[in-house]
C-alpha cells in the first residue's frame, strides 16, 4: 500500500471519528437541554396550577377529574382575595418589618465584618471561630428561650419582637467579612496614614468594593422576612401587627368551616408575586454578591 493511499485512509478515518464526536456532541447536548426543560416544567407547574386554580370558581375546583385551564375565568378572585385577607395592612405590616429589620441588620452586619476583617484585637479569630460555630444550632431550639425572653420584657404583639431577635445574622457577616478580605490591606494602611477614619474608610473604600455582597444580603434578608412564619404567629398574631404569611391562614374559612381555596389561591399569587418580581429582576446580584464572597482568610 502506497504512502498516499495510506494517508488518504487516515484522513477518512479522521473524518468519521470527527463525525461520530460531533454528533456524539450534539446528542449529548440535546439530552441535556432536553433534561433541563423537564426540571423546569417540573419546578413551573405547581406556580401553573396556583395560577389556574386562582381563577376557577369553587365548583369547578372541587371536580374529581381536574382541569387544566378554567372553563369560566374569575378575576374577581383577586379583589375578593385582597379585601377577604386585608391584603393591605398585611402588606403595610410586612414591608415595615422587613424594611427596618434590613436596614438595622445591614448596619450590623457591616460593622461586624469590618471589624473582623480588618480591625486587629485579641481574640478575634477564636470569637470569630465561636460565632461560626452557632451556625450548625437549629434555630428552632432558640424558640423557647427567645420566647421567654421577649416575654419578660413585654414585646408581645409588637413590632419589636419581630425585628429584634433577628437583626444578627452570622451568615450575613461571614459572607461580606469575606467579600472584605479580598481587599487589599495596603488600601487600609495607606488610608491610616494619609488620617483616615476607620469608618471613613469603611464608607468610602470598602462599602463601595462590596456593594453587590451588600445588594444580595438586603434581598436575602428582606425575603426572609417576607416568608417568616413560625416566629410572627408565636409572638404577634394580633391583628395590629400580623404579617403576611400569618394572615393567610384563615382568612378564607367560611362560618360552615369550608374553605374558598380559589380566593386562598389567588390570595397566594398576589403574595408571591413581589418575590417573584425580585428573584427575576435581581437575581444576578444574588448570584454575582455570593461568587464575589470567595473563600479567601
Amino acid at each position: 500500500m502506497s504512502k498516499d493511499t495510506m494517508q488518504i485512509l487516515h484522513a477518512k478515518d479522521m473524518g468519521k471519528e470527527s463525525s461520530r464526536s460531533r454528533v456524539m456532541g450534539i446528542l449529548v447536548q440535546a439530552l441535556t437541554y432536553a433534561f433541563l426543560l423537564l426540571m423546569a416544567l417540573i419546578v413551573l407547574f405547581p406556580f401553573y396550577w396556583m395560577i389556574i386554580s386562582s381563577l376557577k370558581t369553587l365548583d369547578e375546583y372541587r371536580l374529581n377529574t381536574p382541569t387544566f385551564w378554567p372553563r369560566v375565568i374569575m378575576f374577581s378572585n383577586y379583589l375578593e382575595a385582597f379585601t377577604a385577607a386585608k391584603l393591605g395592612r398585611l402588606f403595610i405590616n410586612t414591608m415595615y418589618v422587613g424594611l427596618v429589620s434590613t436596614l438595622l441588620s445591614l448596619v450590623i452586619t457591616v460593622l461586624s465584618a469590618f471589624a473582623f476583617a480588618r480591625l486587629e484585637f485579641k481574640g478575634k479569630n477564636a470569637l470569630f471561630a465561636a460565632l461560626l460555630a452557632t451556625m450548625m444550632i437549629p434555630g428552632e431550639l432558640f424558640t423557647i428561650t427567645n420566647y421567654q425572653t421577649v416575654t419578660t420584657f413585654g414585646w408581645i404583639n409588637t413590632y419589636t419582637v419581630l425585628i429584634v431577635p433577628f437583626l444578627v445574622s452570622i451568615f450575613y457577616i461571614y459572607l461580606l467579612r469575606q467579600n472584605f478580605l479580598q481587599i487589599p490591606n495596603e488600601l487600609y494602611l495607606a488610608a491610616k496614614v494619609d488620617g483616615t477614619s476607620d469608618l471613613k474608610y469603611l464608607w468610602k473604600v470598602m462599602v463601595p468594593l462590596a456593594l453587590p455582597t451588600l445588594i444580595s444580603i438586603t434581598i436575602l434578608k428582606m425575603m426572609g422576612a417576607w416568608n417568616s412564619y413560625i416566629w410572627p404567629r408565636l409572638v404577634a398574631n394580633d391583628e395590629a401587627h400580623r404579617l403576611i404569611t400569618n394572615g393567610l391562614r384563615n382568612a378564607f374559612t367560611t362560618t360552615s368551616g369550608d374553605v374558598n381555596y380559589p380566593v386562598q389561591m389567588a390570595a397566594v399569587a398576589l403574595v408571591s408575586a413581589p418575590l417573584f418580581l425580585v428573584f427575576i429582576f435581581l437575581r444576578k446580584y444574588i448570584m454575582s454578591g455570593v461568587s464575589r464572597s470567595g473563600i479567601k482568610g
